[in-house]
């Protein structure tokens, strides 16, 4: 039942808006690292001149580059929703240590004033 009152204070809303985007992204992502760069340094034939090696090379660092910012972007936005959710769960934590407290003076005021 904690579960279901904790759910409750979950900023859907913003995770909801934000899902998209994240999907999105992480499915671009995966694309990505699922199929192989274009130019591999394995096709390359082994008499290939050295400025096709360099090239093929710099194809693969620039993929590897828009790979990493992508994945970047990724983890940044998973990050913050994280953080959210964290900050949202503390202080749905310190609202039941405090609802506790609080049920526990008026059981203590309740048995007090029942046994008088």
């Amino acid at each position: 039942m904690a579960w279901v009152s904790l759910l409750a204070k979950v900023p859907w809303t913003e995770v909801l808006k934000n899902a998209p985007a994240v999907a999105e992204a992480a499915r671009k992502f995966w694309n990505k690292t699922r199929t192989p760069a274009s130019t591999d340094a394995a096709d390359l034939p082994e008499d290939a001149d050295a400025p096709t090696a360099v090239h093929a090379l710099q194809q693969q660092v620039t993929a590897l580059q828009v790979e990493m910012r992508t994945a970047g972007e990724v983890m940044q936005s998973l990050a913050e929703q994280n953080a959210q959710l964290i900050a949202r769960v503390e202080k749905t934590r310190r609202r039941l240590l405090l609802l506790a407290l609080g049920n526990l003076a008026l059981a203590i005021v309740v048995v007090v004033l029942w046994l008088r």
